[in-house]
């Protein structure tokens, strides 16, 4: 399920923060370069049709973590920034749904399925879009709006982010979500919505 003009349908957007981006400073190679203006033009799109967009931001409890609140990394990506109409739920876990109030929101509103993107796909938001299925939503996942990172096994044994990427993808397709692109999620807004500039 991606966007309908029934207003059942939800924006997840996950830990889109500065974190990520100093992380690119020292070096890290992100597996989606076109993330987060992906991320862009599905959140412009969602604005402009009238659709429910949530916010999710990392609140780390490790004193040296770049996502603690007294840190730059903490803040939003300008790419991702907010509306004040638009709610942001803050989490202390990988799931968004442990310890906030997002799965009451969603009941309230009438909210039957999600599109998530953000990151990164291996952590937070795979396990954000796990719940959301076990849950009983159903869940899109925009897979060229997110990304993630490489991985280091103790034995040394590198995994290039875009493995890591594609792994996350195939342990979600299916059981857990429906796997889309950006241009599929416009599509669909443009499909009720031609005035739509997408």
């Amino acid at each position: 399920m991606i966007p309908d003009p029934n207003n059942r349908n939800a924006l997840l957007i996950v830990d889109v923060q500065e974190a990520f981006r100093l992380m690119d400073a020292e070096g890290a190679v992100p597996s989606n370069p076109d993330a987060l203006e992906n991320i862009r033009r599905i959140l412009d799109s969602y604005r402009q049709a009238g659709q429910q967009i949530i916010h999710v931001r990392h609140f780390s409890r490790n004193p040296e973590s770049k996502f603690r609140p007294d840190k730059p990394g903490y803040q939003v990506m300008p790419e991702a920034q907010e509306l004040p109409s638009e709610p942001v739920i803050v989490k202390r876990e990988n799931s968004a749904f442990i310890g906030t109030g997002l799965e009451a929101f969603l009941r309230e509103h009438g909210i039957t399925s999600l599109t998530i993107a953000g990151a990164t796909i291996n952590h937070c938001v795979e396990t954000t879009a796990r719940m959301a299925a076990n849950l009983g939503f159903r869940v899109t996942l925009v897979s060229d709006a997110t990304w993630t990172y490489g991985l280091t096994e103790p034995d040394g044994t590198v995994f290039p982010a875009k493995l890591i990427h594609a792994v996350s993808l195939a342990n979600l397709r299916g059981e857990f979500a429906d796997i889309r692109l950006t241009q599929d999620i416009l599509t669909t807004l443009k499909a009720f919505r031609p005035d739509l500039n997408v």
